[in-house]
């Protein structure tokens, strides 16, 4: 990353500043984009909290963050002793008008005004609005400001336009950063290189020559700690309403006009608005969702989801679902969309199965199985693409055998790829946002999303239990066996 040249100085002000996101992710991310020569000196990292601490004790924590996130081989005594002399901490309750806004204040001084001033809001989404009132009201909110908003926004369409109604009072559309951490994934972005630098693909990319496509983003962890949350939310809005179904925008939509963010944020956004609704007198036909139980992964027997919330908990949060969608465009007529993601899966994966239709007929004394295309987003990121050649083993006829053309990216260009929060974090400094999402795409997703959590609401499709360390329930098989498909994991038995 060192060919790239640095952004300009700025002051990164990070609300949450001793939660995990920041400790796990934001820091660690900065620390390489640092070591890569892309931050200015100057800079500053402030970290707020309510949190009583000291620069020092700030610094201490921030250094371990370091010492447990980043591989040992990126870390020197020196470099981190650097970037530790960048950060600073502020005790500070951002949602409080009577908190100590004036210690904030006296850290950026007069001088700072002029510089690029980031407001990362790592917090919950209910504390946006309050924020940014008390920015504005203490006159903190400069020319050169910008605020970045973690997902979740909103837990429905009437909730996602209150948030953004109330930051909106405050900053202009174009300083507001959606941040969605699966657009700053490299293979995520490489969708974009793959469709549209390659018209092979770009020329089979539709109805035509697809039959169906698959986007799952599994996990073998649980809650881990996020039970509380986590239970408010579920997989639905937790993963697919934000992550999922802007991979999806990636993978269907047209070609923009152009590599200009607004370009490409309009061409999603027609994807978006083109899903066929799913009302939810139907989730029962489009939808399966399922609550993980005891089970095995690996050689470790894991506790349930309600074992996990704690002694006593009942719940119908779901911690799976797969659904089927499809996008009414001539581009993808009668090309169903499945996506899927789930907690205490079978294994750790995120990718895309792009599925080809069959040949009409076949000269060979075996059936060649269709091509299929998978994009790997995580981990080992790469793309393969699954084609028939000829047996090479002695035989009397020309018989069939698949053969897997794969490329590692890691292993081809010989880097180490980046963390998605790496190339977001500085966006927002250079004021580029392609990779985020606009206020009418958080819109549209939810109001797909929303009458789905009403049907699930009225009890309109069952929870299923599926065992920890499998595939998900059975009504997620059953989702694509009425058409005649297979999940993946399938397809390789």
């Amino acid at each position: 990353m060192a060919h790239l040249p640095p952004v300009d100085t700025f002051d990164y002000i990070v609300f949450g500043g001793t939660g995990d996101l920041t400790m796990r992710k934001l820091l660690p991310a900065l620390y390489h984009r640092y070591r890569d020569g892309q931050i200015p000196e100057d800079s500053r990292i402030i970290g707020t909290a309510r949190s009583p601490l000291s620069r020092a004790e700030y610094q201490q924590r921030a250094q371990a963050a370091l010492g447990e996130h980043v591989k040992p081989d990126a870390l020197d005594d020196a470099t981190v002793q650097r970037f530790l002399n960048m950060v600073y901490y502020v005790s500070l309750n951002g949602a409080e008008a009577d908190s100590d806004w004036p210690a904030l204040k006296t850290l950026f001084g007069d001088a700072s005004t002029s510089r690029i001033r980031v407001y990362y809001l790592a917090t919950s989404p209910a504390l946006y609005g309050q924020i940014c009132e008390n920015l504005s009201r203490e006159d903190l909110i400069t020319a050169q400001s910008r605020v970045v908003l973690e997902k979740p926004i909103g837990t429905d369409l009437a909730s996602a336009e209150a948030i953004n109604d109330s930051v909106g009072r405050h900053f202009p559309e174009n300083h507001i950063f959606r941040i969605d951490h699966y657009l700053g994934k490299e293979t995520v972005q490489n969708l974009i290189a793959l469709r549209f630098a390659n018209p092979v693909f770009e020329r089979l990319w539709s109805c035509d020559a697809i039959d169906y496509v698959q986007i799952t983003a599994a996990e073998t962890v649980g809650v881990e700690g996020r039970g509380a949350y986590y239970d408010r939310s579920g997989a639905l809005r937790d993963m697919i309403q934000n992550h999922l179904l802007q991979v999806l925008c990636l993978v269907a939509m047209d070609p923009p006009v152009s590599l200009e963010a607004d370009a490409v944020r309009n061409e999603k956004l027609k994807v978006l608005r083109a899903l066929k609704p799913i009302s939810a007198d139907d989730v029962a036909i489009y939808t399966s969702r399922g609550q993980y139980a005891r089970g095995t992964i690996g050689d470790k027997t894991v506790g349930s989801y309600l074992e996990d919330l704690g002694e006593g908990v009942t719940s119908e949060t779901e911690t799976f679902v797969a659904l089927k969608a499809e996008i009414l465009t001539w581009r993808w007529g009668n090309v169903p969309f499945y996506l899927r993601s789930g907690k205490r899966m079978a294994e750790k994966c995120s990718e895309i199965v792009i599925q080809f239709k069959s040949a009409p007929w076949s000269i060979f004394s075996n059936r060649p199985e269709p091509n299929r295309l998978i994009i790997r987003i995580q981990p080992d990121e790469g793309v393969m693409l699954c084609v028939s050649t000829k047996d090479p083993t002695p035989t009397d006829s020309l018989t069939l055998r698949d053969a897997d053309i794969n490329v590692e990216f890691e292993k081809a260009f010989n880097i180490r790829y980046p963390d998605a929060y790496e190339r977001l974090l500085l966006d927002v400094v250079r004021g580029d946002p392609i990779l985020f999402i606009r206020r009418d795409e958080v819109a549209a997703a939810w109001r797909w999303i929303d009458p789905i959590l009403q049907g699930w609401k009225e009890r309109k499709a069952p929870l299923e239990p599926y065992a920890a360390g499998t595939w998900g329930p059975e009504g997620a098989r059953n989702l694509l066996s009425q058409s005649g498909h297979l999940w993946h994991e399938d397809m390789k038995k």
